[in-house]
């Protein structure tokens, strides 16, 4: 309820500063009349936005369905490369205390440099073989990750779902459940998780990261698994039809532009390939912790992949998509809203001043803060038990940093990004972890992260409805 109030009572004060900025425009006809036709369009592309976000649900369960989910091969591939070994041992405990297990995980070292994690290794296979849990352990040529996920493809051939995740993935206690349940609709070839911070109180930069992810998820993401679009799978979670994976391999492990091979963006094609094939949703329920950046170098070579990344993606959207799919149009209308956003600033800032003498009416300045404070309270919709609400509702606080740095900084490596999408090449973790677990200035145990932590995100779904009870018994009958 009071999550709902402060979205009414920011809502309303974002359309009282609207209707003074109109007020203000209306005093220079010529100035309306020019913005006119922009202005119309952001706020129609905004009041879709918020509508089709709050569209998100999952499908109830059948008896049938229940049979076929518990009875489902479950498969996670970790592709490992110069990971720390406590998030690494972190993420694979994460996995045996799940209230549906895998029934295998196969893990890739990509020829990791800085250490062999023959402990980790050691430690791993006995508890997984006291959990009743198949496993692989592979050490291989550096190849890069997608290479290091077909090496555990080609060792799970009776996989009928894979679940993809990150090296210093920790998933929630009920994220496999959780990320199974969309599945039951057959023409689900793909489902999303939810990803939010481990590491989330060390530093500024990660809580305003952490502020940013997750209120994109569940915002924008949100707003196209509505319609089966989800554009962009997260890395440390996201779920696939085996045969999604399998029938493209080939290449997903090719993939070139201008001439280049790609090392990035592997989460993005595999959901492309999904989206050639059915629809691709999110579930909000499914929560996984991942180590963001700590330090600003770090995050920055992160974004200038993503954003490479995304142009070249752009591409191959338009070539491969069809028209009649509503992923087609879903990001034919974000470019249409970056360009539109981008001429807006540029507009006011630059050419309004100096050709027509006019300064932007200091109210347009509050509406992105009132915008951005009413759809960040989707970020206080999750709970943990690790971490008091007064430190989210901090977190919270830091919406405006985290708008001036999307509107300054960020805008302009999104752009640099764009013009140097030839540059395929990873960027990160050359020299070892940039994030370790011990480096934190309170480090989560792995109960607080893996086995207590309990995660509750924005959904109609109840964990006490007598289908989730049925699933349960048959996941974890013996």
């Amino acid at each position: 309820m009071t999550v709902l109030t402060g979205i009414v009572v920011l809502l309303l004060a974002a359309a009282w500063t609207t209707h003074h900025a109109v007020i203000a425009f209306r005093a220079d006809s010529e100035t309306e009349n020019r913005l006119r036709v922009v202005w119309i369009s952001l706020f129609l592309v905004f009041l879709l936005q918020t509508f089709m976000y709050h569209l998100e649900g999952v499908p109830r369960l059948t008896d049938r369905t229940v049979r076929q989910l518990a009875s489902a091969h479950v498969s996670i591939l970790i592709p490992v490369y110069n990971e720390d070994p406590g998030y690494l041992k972190l993420g694979l405990e994460s996995f045996l205390r799940q209230t549906r297990l895998p029934d295998s995980v196969h893990i890739v070292d990509d020829g990791s440099t800085s250490s062999d994690y023959a402990d980790v290794r050691a430690w791993w296979e006995e508890a997984a073989r006291k959990a009743g849990v198949a496993t692989t352990w592979q050490r291989v040529l550096n190849g890069g990750k997608r290479h290091a996920q077909a090496h555990g493809v080609r060792v799970s051939a009776e996989a009928d779902i894979y679940i993809t995740c990150d090296s210093d993935s920790c998933f929630a206690p009920s994220a496999i459940e959780q990320v199974l349940l969309p599945f039951a609709r057959p023409r689900v070839q793909s489902v999303a998780g939810i990803v939010i911070a481990t590491n989330n109180r060390v530093n500024w930069l990660v809580r305003v990261t952490d502020l940013w992810f997750v209120v994109c998820q569940l915002v924008d993401r949100s707003g196209q698994s509505a319609l089966g679009a989800v554009m962009v799978n997260s890395g440390p979670l996201a779920a696939y039809r085996a045969d999604v994976i399998r029938d493209n391999l080939g290449s997903y492990l090719n993939e070139t532009f201008m001439g280049r091979s790609v090392m990035f963006s592997d989460d993005s094609l595999l959901t492309l390939y999904a989206q050639q094939r059915g629809l691709t949703v999110q579930q909000p329920q499914a929560i996984c912790f991942t180590a963001m950046p700590e330090k600003w170098s770090h995050f920055t070579r992160m974004y200038l992949r993503w954003m490479r990344g995304s142009t070249i993606r752009s591409v191959w959207r338009m070539r491969y998509l069809s028209p009649a799919r509503p992923a087609y149009w879903l990001h034919a209308m974000r470019w249409l809203q970056m360009v539109l956003t981008q001429m807006v600033v540029l507009w006011l800032v630059l050419v309004e001043p100096l050709l027509y003498g006019q300064m932007p009416p200091g109210s347009m300045l509050v509406i992105p803060f009132l915008i951005g404070y009413a759809q960040g309270l989707r970020y206080l919709s999750i709970i943990r038990s690790d971490e008091r609400i007064r430190s989210r509702a901090l977190t919270w606080l830091m919406m405006p940093l985290a708008i001036v740095l999307a509107w300054t900084v960020l805008r302009f490596l999104r752009w640099y990004g764009i013009f140097t999408c030839a540059r395929t090449g990873w960027g990160t973790r050359q020299n070892g972890a940039e994030v370790t677990l011990g480096g934190q200035s309170s480090p989560p145990p792995p109960e607080a992260a893996a086995q207590s932590t309990y995660v509750r995100a924005v959904d109609p779904w109840d964990e006490s409805t007598l289908e989730i009870r049925q699933y349960r018994a048959h996941t974890q009958a013996p």
